[in-house]
C-alpha cells in the first residue's frame, strides 16, 4: 500500500496507548486511539481503519463483546486482542468472536509488530497470490483478486483470516491438511498445541458461514488423527 496502515487502537489506559502509538508511528503506521469500545466501534464504522487492535478490558464492556459487534456490523478487518490473561478459555472466546489473533500482555513491541505485520500481509498483500484468479468449492466461488466468496448472489461476510483458511484449503481440494500445515500456511506460525487449537476455532466459524448446516459439515470435513480436508464434490 502507498499510504501507511492506519490502525485503531481501543485502550482504555492512557500510558499503553501513548507508548504503543509511538511505537508504531515509529514503523510508519497511522495510528488513532479511541479509549472506549463504544468510540473505538464507531471510529470504526466511519474510518474503516486497516486494523484493530482491541483491549480485552474496556471501561464500557469486554473487548470480546465489541468485537463480536464488530462483526456483527460487517467490519471484515483484522483485528487483533491485547489480553492479560492466560486461560485459554479467553484466547478461545476472543476467536469465536471474531477475532483474527491475539497478543497476551506483557508483550514485546518487537512481537505485537510481527502479528500486526503478518495480519496485514494476509488480508492485503497475498490474497491473490495464486496463479489462478477463481477457485470454486462445492457452490462457492472463491475469487481470490477481490478476496471474496460467494454463493450463487450472496455475498459470505468471511473476516481475511477465515478468507485465507478457506482459499488455502480449496488449493488444495480432497487433500487431508493437518493442523500445522494449515497454521503454517495461513498464520505463518510454528505449531504448538494451543495454536493448534485456534486452528480448530477457525474453522468452527468457517463452517457457520459455508456449511448449510454447520451441525453436519458437507464441505469442511474432519480428518481424524490428521486435521481438516475440503470436500471435492
Amino acid at each position: 500500500m502507498n499510504q501507511p496502515s492506519c490502525i485503531l487502537l481501543i485502550e482504555d489506559d492512557p500510558a499503553v496507548a501513548r507508548s504503543l502509538q509511538e511505537g508504531l508511528r515509529r514503523e510508519g503506521y497511522a495510528v488513532a486511539w479511541c479509549s472506549s469500545g463504544a468510540d473505538g466501534l464507531r471510529h470504526a464504522c466511519e474510518q474503516s481503519p486497516h486494523l484493530i487492535i482491541l483491549d480485552i478490558r474496556l471501561p464500557d464492556g469486554s473487548g470480546l463483546d465489541f468485537c463480536r459487534r464488530m462483526r456483527q456490523v460487517g467490519l471484515r478487518q483484522p483485528i487483533l486482542m491485547l489480553t492479560v490473561q492466560q486461560e485459554e478459555l479467553d484466547k478461545v472466546l476472543g476467536l469465536e468472536m471474531g477475532a483474527d489473533d491475539y497478543v497476551t500482555k506483557p508483550y514485546s513491541l518487537r512481537e505485537l509488530l510481527s502479528r500486526i505485520r503478518a495480519l496485514l500481509r494476509r488480508a492485503y498483500g497475498e490474497l491473490s497470490a495464486s496463479d489462478a484468479e477463481t477457485l470454486y468449492a462445492a457452490d462457492l466461488v472463491i475469487d481470490l483478486g477481490r478476496g471474496q466468496v460467494h454463493r450463487g448472489q450472496r455475498l459470505l461476510n468471511l473476516t481475511p483470516t477465515e478468507f485465507r483458511l478457506l482459499a488455502y484449503l480449496a488449493r488444495h481440494l480432497g487433500q487431508a491438511l493437518s493442523r500445522a500445515q494449515i497454521l503454517d500456511a495461513v498464520w505463518g506460525y510454528d505449531a504448538d498445541v494451543e495454536s493448534e487449537r485456534a486452528v480448530n476455532v477457525h474453522v468452527r466459524r468457517l463452517r457457520e458461514k459455508v456449511e448449510l448446516d454447520p451441525s453436519h459439515p458437507s464441505l469442511i470435513l474432519t480428518v481424524p488423527g490428521i486435521g481438516y480436508r475440503l470436500a471435492s464434490s
